[in-house]
């Protein structure tokens, strides 16, 4: 309570804080102290200051969402791609196998060996008996 009361009664004349201060708390009321002592022309540079930091803040800001959000719709893009990509290749290889399972009837119905079907069409000899 003391400290507080020192702080207030020579705040205006301190052009420092005091050792005995703890600058953890009494550093700030210092630091406003100071700007309540300058001079309209040094409080309007000041002013523009803190406006010109907090500018540039914002842009950081802004472009880190735009950066996040580019990053998730790349991330979604690519994801879509790969799933497309994933989806022609399970069709084409689904489109061979039934194309490979009717040319195997075919040379069934012909009466070709099981063996070189199955070798031919790329399925199991099991497979060729089966159908």
């Amino acid at each position: 309570m003391d400290q507080w009361l020192y702080l207030l009664k020579h705040l205006s004349t301190m052009d420092r804080l005091p050792s005995f201060l703890d600058k953890r708390i009494f550093g700030l009321i210092f630091e406003i102290g100071e700007i309540g002592k300058l001079t309209e022309e040094e409080l309007m540079s000041y002013e523009a200051s803190l406006k010109h930091k907090r500018d540039a803040e914002s842009v950081f800001n802004s472009a880190k969402k735009s950066g996040e959000a580019l990053g998730h719709a790349k991330g979604l893009a690519e994801g879509k791609a790969e799933g497309k990509a994933e989806g022609l290749a399970e069709g084409l290889a689904e489109g061979e196998r039934k194309k490979a399972i009717e040319t195997a009837k075919a040379f069934k119905e012909m009466g070709l060996p099981i063996a070189d079907i199955a070798k031919g069409t790329g399925l199991s000899v099991e497979e060729v008996e089966k159908l």
